[in-house]
């Protein structure tokens, strides 16, 4: 294990503490702080020459973090590390990842390549908002799902009545593959409307939940809306209790607010993200050991197939 390395930046330290627990390794040294006039200042401490290092770094705003995410990987190609691989538990700028509408530009694709270009050799992710920017990199892409933690959380509850529902049509194969794994419990999907970015309104509820308890399943939470109308419709439809689920809990503007005076019992979160503010009804669950995992198969090349479930 003396030749892996774990660096981070600033986005989510305390994420890359947990990982480092799990596979009982040091955090390596690096400063990653700013100039007097704001820009970045990025320097390994450590000698990485010949070395096998891992950048943990969620691409999450502010942009900064993307520009420290490069400079830490030129830092480490430039001293010669054996191979480069970006750990980004939540990429960024995903949501953008094909053009259609006018000159609109495709997000996800600039950023691959700017991943690239720095000096990556593999990429590490998790739940991304669309499985096709994978293809988006000519370099390896691991992409994992945070699936495990949710579905172990709810098997512990052991609920009888509980259906698994998307809060859209876009992620019905998302909540049926969890619904599969626990036991090909009931699905609904709710319809909605999004007549603009970040708005969006429920139109009706397909499935059967009256006097059922509902896991509403999603990767992005952004601004709210989508999951509290889904709560609302839901509650509308007779559904007792009603839990939510995402990997990364981007939670913008008045999103806590909106979520804790919801029709939401509980909605659950990764550490993809860090929490900007705490709340009764959010509660998280770390994916630190799952990532852990990865970054040792990777390691030590072998098959990290089974964590992609």
């Amino acid at each position: 294990m003396n030749k892996l390395k774990i660096f981070t930046g600033n986005s989510n330290p305390d994420l890359t503490k947990r990982i480092c627990k799990y596979l009982d390794l040091p955090l390596a040294c690096a400063t990653v702080d700013r100039f007097s006039d704001g820009e970045i200042e990025v320097k390994l401490s450590e000698n990485v020459r010949g070395v096998d290092v891992f950048i943990v770094q969620s691409t999450c705003p502010p942009a900064e973090n993307l520009l420290e995410l490069f400079l830490i990987i030129d830092a480490a190609h430039r001293a010669s590390a054996k191979r480069i691989t970006a750990v980004i538990p939540y990429f960024g700028y995903a949501r953008q990842d094909k053009k259609d509408a006018p000159r609109v530009p495709i997000s996800s694709k600039l950023i691959a390549n700017l991943i690239r270009t720095a000096g990556t050799d593999r990429v590490l992710t998790m739940d991304l908002h669309a499985t096709q920017i994978q293809g988006f990199f000519d370099i390896p892409v691991d992409h994992l799902y945070a699936a495990p933690v949710i579905i172990d959380c709810f098997k512990q509850k052991g609920l009888k009545k509980l259906v698994i529902a998307s809060p859209d049509v876009g992620g019905a194969k998302r909540a049926e593959g969890i619904a599969k794994r626990m036991g090909n419990l009931p699905l609904a999907i709710i319809n909605k409307r999004r007549p603009a970015p970040d708005q969006a309104y429920v139109t009706n509820v397909v499935g059967e939940v009256k006097d059922k308890d509902v896991l509403i399943i999603d990767d992005i939470i952004s601004t709210g809306g989508t999951i509290v109308n889904a709560a609302q419709a839901l509650k509308a439809q007779g559904a007792n209790d009603i839990y939510c689920y995402c990997t990364h809990p981007i939670l913008s503007g008045d999103a806590v607010y909106k979520i804790e005076n919801s029709e939401l019992n509980k909605l659950y979160v990764t550490d993809t993200i860090p929490l900007k503010k705490k709340a009764d009804k959010i509660e998280v669950l770390s994916v630190a050991n799952l990532l852990g995992e990865a970054i040792l198969r990777i390691h030590q090349e072998t098959s990290i197939s089974s964590l992609f479930v």
